[in-house]
């Protein structure tokens, strides 16, 4: 870490004059933005020659780099939980000694931003795609109570403890320490400081690393709006009878991106906070009612099962290679998504964890999260699995097709006051994917500007893109949007690579500042 401590703040302000002009990084806006416009005229040109393109550049990603995302996110998890209980657990991180916000509101921020739109039709339809074709590691019979739990278990894997960890834990750590203590940037490139120096700071490998994971933030975020159009679309007409067109669809993503982008604008302590806020109270309101007016029993049994087998079946399931073509359009699928986050979510995790200890950052991220997380798809899809396991095919016949607006309506309608209930779950969807929109486009602001406060202007642009994005690409049908999903896998492949380094540059920023701080 002797490169940390040489880095001179006339050298960083440098390197930030260099490259930006008033005050936005040119090159990454370029690549990052270029690359984006790009994949929405080709997709508009040719869909199928596009999708063609992606989904071979999947399958080498997968193919060359799954292994490779499956230890990472694992040895993430386990080097963050050793830090947390060791010595280290006691470091108070970002230089300040109290947090700028109650750990409701930090919290609240957390689970909304990974959890988006994806906690609430993917809590519906994950759990009964496994109950329906069990996943190889566990096989067996379908329609069966223990088919139900080895569903929610596997389930619980894919947005579970390591999906959490890779988003903030130990990068989180390496960027409040190079950020807040020694003055370098607040961008992804930053994290490979340790690794390169100055180097990672300007130059070919500092545009690369920032463009690459801003890409991937985009395109995750993009896909994310853009399915909410076509999914809420499809709860209007089937709840009112608003035909589902792409004149609703607009109407929708001119309503998100208006609530997004205006939350981003008024800052982390203001109208992201109040949105996540808002969402945490319904959400726990739904899955108190859901808890006691649905399948109570059946809920409490999964859950505590569906943990059990998770735990009991962890590693196993961590490292599962034995079946290449599932793996590829589920665990590694998932990964790559959520590696696609990392970076840009640490960077949010540092703006809004200062003043708080490597114990409450890390047990937070990677246990109390997931721990919620889990209950939550249980609550969910749990009550779909007991609904489908009274009467077969209830569930499962709407969801034919893998129509996941069409899992959580069907889930909903069974439950008392279910035409209530199913508005209020698009309602809470929607701010959901608002929530992680307001996230991420405050923290691709930072990446453009290096700050945690970027101005205004630079906000409402990344914004208003990524709501343009979306709506051409849903404009020739959801092609384009499942073809933006796949992208985002590739696009991981380089990001993991920026990831890597904090493997063991965490570790060694939480000894040195353990030192520092007398412990």
């Amino acid at each position: 870490m002797s490169n940390t401590s040489t880095l001179s703040s006339g050298a960083y302000e440098g390197t930030k004059r260099k490259g930006m002009l008033e005050g936005v990084d040119l090159p990454v806006f370029l690549i990052s933005g270029g690359v984006l416009v790009l994949f929405a005229i080709m997709a508009m040109y040719d869909i199928e020659l596009v999708s063609g393109m992606v989904n071979s550049a999947f399958a080498l990603s997968t193919k060359y780099f799954g292994a490779y995302w499956q230890v990472l996110l694992l040895l993430t998890f386990v080097i963050g939980l050793f830090l947390s209980f060791g010595r280290t657990g006691s470091v108070m991180l970002g230089g300040l000694k109290a947090p700028e916000m109650t750990t409701f509101n930090w919290v609240s921020i957390l689970m909304c931003t990974l959890l988006a739109g994806g906690g609430v039709f993917w809590a519906a339809a994950e759990p009964m795609a496994h109950f329906t074709s069990p996943p190889p590691l566990f096989g067996g019979e379908t329609g069966t109570p223990e088919a139900a739990y080895n569903a929610l278990a596997q389930s619980f894997m894919h947005w579970g403890f390591l999906a959490w960890a890779i988003l903030g834990s130990l990068t989180g750590i390496v960027l409040m320490y190079l950020h807040y203590e020694k003055g370098l940037p607040l961008k992804p490139r930053t994290l490979l400081y340790p690794v390169f120096g100055e180097r990672a700071l300007k130059g070919p490998i500092a545009i690369i690393a920032d463009a690459s994971c801003v890409l991937a933030v985009v395109a995750g975020t993009v896909g994310p709006i853009g399915f909410l159009g076509l999914q809420v679309s499809f709860g209007l007409e089937k709840l009112f009878g608003i035909p589902n067109t792409y004149t609703t669809q607009l109407t929708i993503l001119i309503g998100l991106m208006a609530l997004y982008t205006l939350s981003a604008v008024s800052g982390v302590t203001k109208g992201i906070k109040v949105l996540s806020n808002l969402n945490v109270a319904l959400a726990v309101g739904l899955m108190a009612f859901i808890l006691f007016f649905g399948p109570t029993a059946f809920i409490i049994d999964s859950y505590l099962h569906s943990f059990g087998i998770y735990i009991d079946k962890f590693v196993s399931m961590a490292t599962f290679r034995a079946s290449p073509g599932w793996l590829d359009w589920w665990t590694v699928f998932f990964w790559g998504w959520f590696l696609g986050y990392g970076p840009l979510m640490a960077m949010f995790v540092a703006r809004i964890s200062r003043g708080r200890s490597i114990r409450e950052l890390v047990l937070t991220i990677s246990i109390v999260a997931p721990v919620i997380t889990c209950f939550w798809f249980t609550i969910v899809g749990g009550s779909g699995l007991s609904f489908e396991l009274d009467n077969p095919g209830i569930i499962s016949e709407p969801f034919t097709g893998f129509n996941l607006p069409a899992a959580l309506l069907a889930i909903t309608e069974q439950l008392p006051m279910g035409f209530t209930i199913s508005v209020l779950f698009l309602i809470l969807t929607t701010i959901f994917v608002a929530t992680t929109g307001d996230c991420m486009t405050y923290a691709i602001s930072m990446v453009m500007t290096g700050h945690d406060s970027p101005q205004s202007s630079v906000r409402v642009f990344w914004g208003l893109a990524m709501g343009v994005m979306a709506a051409i690409l849903i404009s020739i049908g959801s092609g384009g949007i499942s073809a933006l999903q796949s992208f985002i896998v590739v696009t991981a492949v380089p990001v993991s690579l920026v990831l890597l380094p904090s493997l063991w540059s965490a570790p060694q920023i939480a000894r040195k500042m353990a030192d520092e701080q007398g412990l």
